[in-house]
């Protein structure tokens, strides 16, 4: 199993200054696998995205990509070991269009696969085929998110994390966002999806994680978790 581990995350233990944020969690990924991560606001999701991606330093553990130690190593490092990260705001371009925000993240994935090409990306976000030459602070927080995933998805990546998938968006772009996240998971990509929506969550994932006060609470299938009402209550207030 460990030679498929994408993500291997262990004993994490990352401050914010003098704050203790993660306290020994313990996450993976396997390849072909979609994880949510759940858990209330400031409980230490993003933290712990953030320490997987090198964007954060943990001060304990280690972290694996594709197994290769790969702790305190540079973002850029870990991206191209195929892990695409669509943080939450978005990050996009704003001055450049959104053909510019596309065709600057196209690649190859680290086997060399281009299923994503600009033409597949565009097909499945034909609202972004509108408007191609719109500058990226023109869309709609909803063509943002879209073109952030789209723009993921033309590095080909082996994971991509998905921070606040449908955070502020109208319900009808909300769905289009998850029909895409199923979409992605079909395809065999493996995904890490926070979102505060866990019905929507559950519905595409394969197992789920619940963050409380830095610590790990709940590790099980979508099944599982879906069968005990009371811990979705307990620790999402749901």
């Amino acid at each position: 199993m460990a030679q498929d581990l994408l993500i291997n995350a262990q004993n994490l233990q990352t401050y914010y200054g003098a704050s203790h944020i993660l306290r020994g969690v313990n996450f993976t990924v396997a390849r072909g696998e979609t994880v949510g991560l759940m858990g209330r606001n400031g409980m230490g999701k993003s933290t712990l995205l953030k320490s997987i991606m090198g964007l954060v330093k943990p001060r304990g553990g280690c972290i694996d990509i594709a197994g290769k130690a790969m702790m305190g190593r540079a973002p850029y490092d870990i991206a191209q070991l195929g892990i695409a990260y669509v943080p939450e705001g978005r990050g996009i371009f704003g001055n450049l269009s959104v053909v510019e925000n596309l065709k600057m993240a196209a690649r190859a994935g680290t086997r060399g696969q281009r299923d994503w090409t600009y033409e597949r990306v565009l097909e499945t976000f034909p609202r972004l085929k509108e408007r191609l030459g719109h500058g990226g602070q023109q869309l709609s927080g909803g063509e943002q998110q879209m073109l952030t995933i789209g723009r993921a998805l033309m590095t080909n990546p082996d994971v991509l994390i998905l921070d606040e998938a449908t955070e502020g968006l109208a319900p009808l772009i909300a769905r289009d966002i998850w029909r895409i996240c199923a979409l992605i998971r079909e395809t065999g990509i493996s995904s890490v999806i926070v979102d505060k929506n866990h019905k929507h969550v559950t519905q595409i994932t394969d197992r789920n994680v619940i963050l409380v006060k830095g610590e790990v609470v709940f590790e099980g299938t979508s099944a599982k978790l879906n069968a005990q009402p009371e811990l979705l209550q307990q620790y999402l207030g749901v």
